[in-house]
């Protein structure tokens, strides 16, 4: 390529020194056009354009277009460049003329942008492997392979359909090649993040002359995990708990945490029910299960307490007498039910069954009739 280069650059000498140009301008009134004005070729691909050298001024002198690629057919003062496959990371084809009287040359400039997309895309951690810990900073890199130009390159870093950063090559690539480039990003994951899946995205963002669609390369995700102390789904200083003599009792300290939590329960006495689970059941509490219940939740990253206070009152002589109303008047109501049964029964096998009697029962009589 650079040797074409110098092969264009001595024949335009060569073509100067033999025709004794006194200058050249590059911004002359009826300068060559070309058209397209600018190309966007992707690496391999044919490309094609043409040059209108000029409207009068090369009339009857010497025009050409110079390439160190390509096939150049003139037709009058038009001159096509033709490339059945472009594999020239530098050309730009020049197109000019120049008036013999008085070494005058005119010139225009063809800007060819010559793509190619990355060949792989690939996203990673930096010196990490396996789990990751909430609060914790880790850089994710994204590695783009043999892409060109490398200063259109836009990254982007998606953690799900979430854009967390997105970056441009800070390379300077004089030659155009494909290269390979690094782009990093800085994370701080939380409990939200894990099972969160990470990627990257390269574009090459090639102008309105380019593809329509700009070429577009992604990297597979990569599905993290995130490890993180046990979380309480209660407060972890729950109010005081007031149970009776003889009630039920129940104390749960649930947690999430990764990995799983463990449970560990220190209870007032002895001779007071443990668990290993997240809650304590005891079906009749007693005085001896009253006092201080303290629950261990533990994973490998850390520890929450939860501690509850348990008091067992006496069952009061009033509650007592409640319970015996209540006994009493279930008796009653038993009672009444099957008096006012045997009345009716009795009415209705000696054919006198009334309706109303079995309501006047309880005005016209002050004791319990006897079943005959």
């Amino acid at each position: 390529m650079i040797f074409c280069y110098i092969l264009l650059v001595i024949s335009m000498m060569s073509f100067l020194r033999d025709f004794h140009v006194s200058s050249y301008d590059e911004n002359c009134t009826d300068k060559p056009v070309f058209t397209p004005s600018r190309l966007v070729v992707r690496f391999g691909d044919p490309t094609f354009a043409s040059c209108s050298v000029c409207q009068h001024d090369c009339i009857n002198n010497l025009y050409q277009l110079e390439s160190p690629v390509g096939v150049m057919t003139t037709n009058g003062t038009t001159i096509s460049w033709t490339v059945d496959r472009l594999t020239e990371w530098l050309t730009s084809p020049i197109c000019y003329y120049t008036i013999t009287k008085t070494n005058y040359q005119c010139f225009t400039t063809l800007p060819v942008t010559v793509y190619q997309p990355p060949d792989n895309v690939s996203i990673s951690f930096v010196n990490h492997t396996g789990p990751m810990f909430e609060g914790q900073q880790y850089t994710l890199q994204c590695t783009v392979e043999d892409v060109a130009p490398v200063e259109n390159l836009t990254v982007t870093f998606y953690r799900g359909r979430t854009v967390l950063g997105q970056q441009q090559s800070n390379i300077n690539d004089t030659e155009k090649k494909p290269v390979t480039d690094i782009f990093s990003l800085n994370i701080t994951p939380s409990k939200e993040d894990d099972g969160a899946q990470y990627w990257c995205e390269a574009k090459l963002e090639l102008g309105p002359d380019g593809p329509q669609l700009p070429p577009v390369v992604t990297s597979p995700n990569i599905t993290t995990t995130v490890f993180y102390k046990p979380r309480l789904e209660g407060s972890s200083h729950p109010d005081p708990i007031t149970v009776t003599e003889g009630n039920p009792l129940e104390l749960n300290c649930s947690a999430v945490g990764n990995p799983s939590p463990s449970y560990t329960w220190t209870p007032p006495s002895e001779s007071t029910s443990t668990s290993n689970s997240s809650n304590i059941t005891i079906s009749s509490a007693t005085f001896a299960d009253e006092g201080n219940y303290t629950c261990f939740v533990s994973n490998s990253v850390g520890t929450v307490t939860v501690e509850f206070h348990v008091d067992v009152q006496e069952l009061s002589a009033v509650n007592y007498m409640g319970i015996i109303i209540g006994i009493l008047v279930g008796v009653l109501i038993v009672v009444l039910g099957l008096v006012g049964y045997s009345y009716c029964y009795k009415h209705n096998r000696m054919g006198e069954y009334n309706l109303k009697d079995v309501f006047r029962l309880h005005t016209r009589h002050t004791a319990v009739p006897t079943v005959e």
